[in-house]
């Protein structure tokens, strides 16, 4: 049996930064686990004492990606005053951090490998029932319009923001981020029937 590699350096951590760069930059069909192992300054068996697969690395750098980004947000929508503003502050944030190079690479993979296609549902309905449950709670207090479906509504708007954030990746250069903004504002604004900026009244979102 070999004997376990020195990680000590190295904490697990430091591999999914390095991999979710390596898998940016390259792909994962041609993300090597020796590259990951070179990014993060250890070698190939420190790696894959935590992971098996570069299959396995992508899930990881995702999840790890999507935690820090739900713990940035997760800051402001706490200081959020409403439903209006936790919306608004959904899509900035969006905009804010557009590149989803890891998901694409989940997509690709889920195609055709069905335990991806499971991962890409699980954590496509977690972003969706975040925003469900603050247009439900817009509705409630009577902040949207009473007839909008939740559940409906963020897939709309959700999916409307998976392709703007794909043409960003992609840098499409008809699109900037503050086109992005304002497309994704319109757009949940008549979706839910109601103003999400500050100084917009109600009749001219549902103009």
């Amino acid at each position: 049996m070999s004997p376990r590699p020195a990680i000590d350096h190295v904490r697990k951590p430091q591999i999914l930064d390095a991999a979710a760069e390596v898998i940016i930059e390259r792909g994962l069909a041609n993300t090597r686990i020796a590259d990951v192992a070179d990014r993060a300054g250890t070698s190939a068996p420190a790696v894959l004492y935590w992971f098996d697969t570069r299959e396995q690395l992508l899930t990881a750098a995702l999840i790890a990606d999507e935690e820090a980004f739900a713990a940035r947000l997760g800051e402001r929508l706490d200081e959020a005053t409403g439903a209006a503003e936790k919306l608004m502050l959904l899509i900035e944030a969006t905009v804010a951090e557009p590149q989803i190079d890891l998901w694409i690479e989940l997509w690709a993979r889920s195609l055709h490998d069905p335990e991806a296609a499971s991962e890409r549902l699980r954590r496509d309905r977690v972003w969706r029932s975040l925003f469900a449950e603050v247009i439900h709670a817009g509705r409630a207090a009577g902040e949207f319009d009473p007839a909008v479906d939740p559940e409906l509504a963020a897939l709309s708007i959700t999916s409307y923001m998976d392709g703007l954030s794909v043409q960003m990746t992609l840098r499409d250069p008809a699109l900037t981020p503050g086109l992005m903004d304002s497309l994704l504002l319109d757009h949940a604004e008549r979706i839910v029937g109601a103003s999400l900026r500050p100084g917009l009244d109600a009749e001219a979102v549902s103009a």
